[in-house]
């Protein structure tokens, strides 16, 4: 495993009211949402990045307005008038 060192301003966390280990937790969950929205990553890897389990993964995305599927509202709601 890399291990990866970032600089972060001490006003930064401030800001954000976090300590540097929430932030840290925080980063790679919104690194592994932002790479698994964007297709770069599979559920299982965005979830190993995350360093959660990928059913905590996958239920925390709407926290960030990831949807689990890659259909819209309206396409989902036009299938389920066609089912």
């Amino acid at each position: 495993m890399k291990t990866i060192h970032i600089t972060c301003p001490d006003d930064v966390l401030i800001s954000l009211k976090e300590d540097v280990t929430t932030f840290t937790s925080d980063l790679r969950m919104v690194a592994a949402v932002k790479y698994y929205e964007m297709g770069r990553l599979s559920s299982g890897r965005a979830a190993e990045l995350a360093a959660v389990s990928r059913i905590t993964f996958l239920r925390r995305l709407p926290e960030f307005g990831v949807s689990l599927f890659d259909e819209s509202r309206e396409e989902l709601e036009e299938d389920m008038k066609n089912a």
